[in-house]
């Protein structure tokens, strides 16, 4: 019986794999939740300059794992490189806790950050392994809602045990360690890259399962990773323009993100709003960011994820653009946001959905890690182009027209992207038909 058979009839990978992206989730905004008290208190010789440090020192952590250990999973297995993620975030996560100062916290960060990085390529690719026939787009959005969810539960968690910031750090750290023995135990290791590849091109449907090759031993895998997969591959036909139209989408998707959960309730207010209301909108927002993965994910599947990312950008730029009118009635300003983190959220993990989509299994983890990568370069930039606004006082309405062209630009990266690719033929394959 093969791993993928015993695996389709398991949830255990789905709700491991959606815990990891909660983990993911609590990066996501945890220091936005603590970097007020740190600077107010100037705790750990805390200021402006040494926050902004932090809070950019993070994402690039975060930006190297993705584009330099992810594609390991490609390599070493899934299983093991998300275990081995999951234990790193974890330990320097709780390291945080004792930092002296802000130049040893932000290093305790970049060294957590590694493995978030890679933590969610990996999970995604792991999740796409395993995903039946026609549910790429489903499977995908379903593990990323965990990334939302985690976002909202550490929002309160916050408000429960600020200003005693360093239990938000015990915390995460805490739960990370208690997931590790659950992903090592509970989690079946995919199959590798060469058979994986193998039973994909031999599978037309579910119904195949049983005609898939047992899972492999050690030496088996070792031999399937014989020709191992690299960014290299990416510059190679028919890979280059899939994998620039996917850079720019991700890095404008994950601008979005980030800009918008950073700065919203400070463009909110710019506007005229309460704080109080912007907090609230912010809370809003992210339950929209649900829905929407959910909903995106299932019209995917059936309609195709080419169309439904295009159609998701497009309403992302409409309702950015929307924002910037002031609206008097609370319901309606309320609903608006609601709908905008349906649209937004869920546009950039339809771009990962594709990418599973798009990229052979021996190539998925590389994929993933190099569209978020990039990405998370545009996770830099949402916040410091918006910050910049903010200084200049323009952030109101100039910072939603700025967002809106991240999603039209995202989109028009796209349209040059097939709607499928077919892979250059192997060498084995060249040899078979000579």
């Amino acid at each position: 019986m093969s791993t993928l058979s015993v695996a389709r009839r398991s949830q255990w990978p789905v709700w491991l794999c959606w815990l990891a992206m909660v983990l993911d989730g609590f990066d996501l905004v945890v220091l936005g939740t603590v970097i007020p008290t740190l600077i107010k208190t100037h705790e750990l010789g805390f200021d402006a300059i040494g926050a902004t440090y932090a809070a950019t020192i993070s994402l690039v952590g975060v930006g190297i794992g993705a584009l330099f250990i992810a594609p390991l999973s490609d390599r070493m297995g899934r299983r093991r490189l998300l275990v081995a993620c999951v234990a790193w975030f974890s330990l320097f996560t709780i390291a945080v806790v004792f930092a002296p100062n802000v130049a040893v916290f932000g290093i305790f960060r970049l060294l957590a950050g590694l493995g978030l990085g890679a933590c969610l390529p990996a999970a995604l690719a792991y999740m796409n392994d395993y995903a039946p026939a026609g549910t790429a787009g489903k499977s995908t959005t379903r593990t990323m809602t965990g990334y939302h969810v985690g976002a909202v539960a550490t929002a309160f968690l916050a408000i429960l045990v600020v200003p005693d910031w360093r239990i938000m750090f015990v915390v995460g750290g805490v739960a990370g360690f208690a997931l590790v023995p659950l992903l090592w135990f509970r989690l079946p290791e995919t199959l590798p890259p060469a058979h994986a590849q193998a039973a994909h091109a031999q599978t037309v449907s579910a119904e195949h399962v049983s005609a898939e090759p047992e899972p492999a031993t050690d030496g088996s895998a070792a031999a399937a990773r014989g020709s191992q997969a690299s960014f290299r591959d990416l510059t190679r036909k028919p890979y280059p323009l899939v994998a620039l139209g996917i850079a720019v989408a991700s890095f404008m998707g994950l601008l979005l993100v980030y800009g918008l959960n950073t700065w919203l309730p400070q463009l909110m207010a710019s506007a005229g709003y309460t704080v109080s209301a912007g907090l609230v909108l912010l809370l809003v927002l992210n339950v929209g960011a649900v829905v929407g993965l959910i909903v995106a994910g299932i019209l995917a599947d059936k309609h195709g994820t080419k169309k439904i990312v295009l159609l998701w950008f497009g309403l992302s730029a409409v309702f950015l653009a929307v924002l910037s009118i002031r609206v008097q009635s609370e319901l309606l300003l309320n609903a608006a946001v609601f709908v905008t983190g349906v649209f937004v959220f869920s546009s950039q993990v339809l771009v990962y959905a594709w990418v599973s989509q798009l990229f052979p299994a021996r190539l998925r983890g590389t994929a993933l890690g190099f569209a978020a990568g990039v990405g998370r370069f545009g996770a830099i930039m949402g916040p410091a182009v918006t910050g910049t606004l903010v200084a200049a006082g323009i952030a109101y309405p100039w910072g939603f027209y700025v967002f809106a062209a991240a999603a039209v630009l995202a989109a028009a990266a796209l349209v040059a992207v097939p709607h499928a690719i077919a892979a250059a033929p192997t060498r084995e394959a060249a040899v078979e038909r000579s």
